[in-house]
């Protein structure tokens, strides 16, 4: 039941493991998350630790696996993204196996991808030579072109009359990225003076590129020129240029075999390609089957000898020694998963822990579930608990939804609030394994809970107010009855309902009678009454954050605390603002309509609602000692007899309270302090008296001992002074922020009056044009439709959404100043176990 108040409590252990069971052992513990691991090895170099080289072979699996999977998506092979169950770490002697097979998998892909990259090489060198001597075919035939005949520029019969000429015309044939023909022709014109003829022709299709895949347009071109000199300048131009050159024959018949030759060569090399395509897509296929298991198991393996490098070598190196913290509640857990390492392992020494006392604060450790998770990361989010200090959570998972709710309370909107959650709550395990990555979605998810209740709250605080989409529902009747006739009620545009008269002594049975949605006076009434219950509310909620003190006073046995911080506390506020809060009750308890002297008699008129005095001006005048001057005669300047009596005497016990929440705990420390000087006034080796206790038996021992009093730091240490000016700041903090956090709960009253004015104008501006069209036609349809949709939209959008995340963030501001700092110091450190999914999970986030 403890654990519900405040973290649990934790051990400090040490872990004696055998070297043969540590593998197994650690991973057993990695499998529960039960245990924090200290580093006993900060002062060592990250590439001295003895499990180093184990480290880096985890690292050259990780990079196998890394290209396998690279290749796995490169050929959009289909692979199980989610595993239902998480394969458990291989042991020492399955990694032996996995890693040849690891090994053996990357150099098959390795292998195939290689030889695959050949053959497109080689597939795409051949078809750029197909395409040289099928484009180039035109270059050395004779054409028509509009009745005049184009001569070759060479053929057979010139060939083989000039084949020992001098000033032969020869050329040079190849293929060249399409983007470079530009440049190119530009760059052979610069080197030639205009004496190369470079003809043309664009591939139809793209080609791929063996080692990228992408496509690659590209143009062949013939290049004519005379001489050998010009030859070497154009060849060197080409190898500038990437471009691929291929011999092309003269003769037409050459040309003719060698396509054919070409073709079949293709065909051949297609052929083997498509086997080759099909071995690696069954070789992928398999590898992707298993290929989440193996990601799995080396990130475990490599986590398992990141945490051994924690660990310490046993001086005769017989066992590895290990500290964790562990929560007390699973010191049996831990010792049953070393139990289960050494018998995994065949190991017939047993690995066993210890409990050692340490002066180090522990970690805090607060036990939740999916309900409860949203509510303590709010918590969190301000600063996580001190040791085993009064968790606020808790108590959260109430006030905050209800808080919201005062904010927000409008049953429609809270309805369609709640229809969401529910709808995240019954999906939540689908919506788990999308693993959706929208940084607000995610938010929104973590939160379901607390937004199914922020929902329910909302609907109940609506149904107060009788506020549903800023319109009333009239169920059960309206205790206001209309006492004007037929022609009265022709006569003037406004009426008035006297309480006194109208008003039937019987309040509507739930929230808000309905008659106050049609008043002229409706604002003034919910200022009023809103305002005052924001007061009720704040001032509760205070008083309660001060009794949460008591939960850690009474813990850590600092009962003067109790008397001197707590008492004085309460008093404070009680005495003061509580008071308002009774002024408030007995001022609608007492002052009624019926006495309002209306029926002529004087003495009524002093219970009446026009003798109901202000209650800010009550407490004004109570603080200034003064009295109301502008009362009727007849009116009693006071609410109930002895009333300015109980004033003074709170206001002295109000005042009395300073000097005590100021000098009672540092007087306490000075008076503890000369008492320990007295009773040991000489100490050896110069130590100060103070900073000896006694240990049981009566042996002197060094107080170092830390407090583990959740954030509630001992003085005893510190200079007198030092204490009066930290307890000086604490009283003027306290004392003024009663003031400033009443007043802050203020906020409760001015978000609901705004957003109950918000929808109200959102109705009468919006929707209510479509719902004042003029009936019986279509064209009232369609303005009522789109009228709806916009009034849909900007209730979503403004009024869920926007005035949602308005009343979330004032919410979450009472809770961690209002509330929480009467209490809570937060000035812990997080628990965060050693434990597979945790790291996982950290890990995918990143990526």
């Amino acid at each position: 039941m403890g654990a519900m108040f405040r973290s649990e409590e934790m051990a400090l252990c040490q872990l004696f493991i055998q070297p043969e069971a540590a593998y197994l052992s650690v991973s057993e513990l990695g499998e529960t998350g039960t245990v924090q691991f200290r580093d006993l090895n900060a002062d060592v170099n990250s590439f001295q630790r003895k499990f180093v080289n184990e480290v880096r072979r985890c690292d050259e699996m990780e990079r196998k696996l890394r290209y396998i999977e690279a290749e796995v998506k490169k050929d959009n092979v289909p692979t199980q993204d989610h595993l239902l169950e998480l394969p458990r770490a291989p042991n020492p002697r399955e990694i032996i196996d996995l890693e040849a097979h690891l090994d053996k998998t990357e150099n098959d892909i390795l292998e195939l991808s290689q030889n695959a990259v050949s053959l497109k090489s080689n597939f795409v060198e051949l078809t750029e030579l197909r395409h040289v001597l099928e484009k180039t075919q035109v270059f050395f035939t004779e054409e028509e072109v509009n009745d005049s005949i184009t001569r070759a520029l060479i053929n057979e019969e010139t060939a083989v009359q000039a084949a020992g000429a001098r000033g032969r015309l020869e050329f040079v044939a190849g293929v060249i990225n399409r983007e470079r023909v530009p440049a190119f022709e530009r760059m052979l014109w610069r080197i030639s003076r205009g004496n190369v003829f470079l003809r043309q022709a664009e591939l139809d299709k793209p080609l791929e590129d063996p080692n990228t895949g992408n496509e690659i347009y590209k143009t062949v071109f013939v290049a004519f020129f005379q001489g050998e000199q010009l030859k070497s300048r154009i060849k060197k131009v080409c190898n500038g240029f990437h471009a691929s050159l291929y011999p092309c024959p003269n003769s037409s018949k050459e040309r003719q075999d060698m396509v054919e030759g070409v073709r079949t060569r293709l065909e051949d090399l297609n052929l083997v390609l498509n086997q080759t395509q099909d071995h690696r897509q069954r070789v992928l296929h398999n590898v992707a089957k298993e290929l989440p298991n193996w990601s799995i198991m080396v990130r475990k393996m490599k986590a398992i000898y990141h945490t051994l490098n924690l660990f310490n070598m046993d001086v005769s190196k017989k066992c590895l020694i290990g500290e964790c913290w562990v929560p007390v509640g699973d010191l049996t857990i831990v010792q049953n998963c070393l139990t289960e390492g050494s018998r995994l392992c065949g190991s017939s020494i047993p690995s066993f822990l210890n409990v050692i006392h340490s002066d180090e604060d522990p970690p805090t450790f607060n036990r939740t579930n999916k309900f409860t998770r949203g509510f303590q990361t709010l918590i969190d989010a301000y600063g996580v608990a001190s040791y085993r200090e009064a968790n606020p959570a808790l108590y959260t998972i109430i006030t905050f939804p209800f808080l919201f709710a005062v904010m927000f309370g409008d049953a429609g909107h809270g309805f369609i609030l709640t229809l969401f959650a529910i709808y995240m709550v019954v999906c939540e395990k689908s919506l788990t394994a999308k693993r959706i990555d929208n940084e607000i979605w995610n938010i929104f998810f973590g939160g379901r809970y607390i937004i199914l209740l922020m929902g329910f709250f909302s609907i109940y605080t609506g149904m107060i107010y009788n506020d549903i989409f800023s319109k009333s529902t009239n169920i059960f009747g309206s205790s206001w009855q209309n006492p004007y006739n037929w022609e009265q009620l022709h006569a003037a545009e406004t009426y008035e309902l006297a309480p006194a008269e109208t008003f039937q002594k019987s309040p509507y049975p739930l929230g808000l009678d309905p008659a106050w949605q049609m008043a002229e006076n409706k604002i003034i009434f919910l200022n009023s009454y809103k305002m005052k219950l924001s007061i009720i509310l704040g001032v509760v909620h205070m008083i309660f954050g001060v009794c949460c003190s008591n939960i850690n006073f009474f813990h850590h046995k600092k009962y003067a605390s109790i008397i001197l911080e707590f008492l004085p506390q309460l008093l404070f506020l009680s005495l003061l603002f509580f008071y308002m809060v009774f002024l408030i009750v007995i001022k609608w308890v007492l002052y009624s309509a019926t006495n309002d002297g209306a029926n002529g008699a004087e003495g009524d008129l002093l219970t009446g609602s026009r003798c109901a005095p202000s209650v800010l001006i009550t407490f004004i005048n109570m603080m200034l000692r003064q009295s109301s001057s502008d009362l009727d005669p007849r009116c009693s300047p006071t609410m109930f007899k002895g009333q300015d009596t109980v004033e003074l005497i709170f206001i002295l016990g109000a005042l009395l309270c300073i000097p005590v929440m100021l000098l009672g705990k540092p007087m306490l420390i000075l008076f503890n302090r000369r008492r320990k000087s007295k009773s040991y006034p000489v100490v050896s080796n110069g130590v100060p008296s103070q900073d000896i206790e006694l240990q049981p038996g009566g042996v002197p021992s060094p107080s170092g001992g830390g407090d583990h009093g959740g954030g509630h730091h001992s003085m005893e240490n510190e200079a007198f002074s030092e204490i009066m000016i930290h307890q000086g700041i604490h009283t003027i903090e306290y004392v003024l922020s009663t003031v400033s956090h009443t007043a802050s709960y203020l906020r409760l009253w001015a978000l609901s009056l705004a957003h109950a004015q918000l929808s109200e104008v959102l109705w009468e501006m919006v929707l209510q044009m479509g719902l004042k069209a003029e009936p019986g036609n279509y064209v009232t349809a369609v303005i009522l439709f789109f009228a709806f949709g916009a009034w849909s939209l900007f209730t979503v959008a403004i009024l869920i959404m926007m005035e949602g995340l308005s009343a979330f963030l004032h919410t979450l501001r009472l809770h961690w100043v209002e509330f929480m700092s009467k209490f809570y110091t937060g000035d812990g450190y997080i628990f965060q176990p050693f434990c597979f999914k945790t790291i996982f999970d950290a890990e995918d986030a990143e990526e």
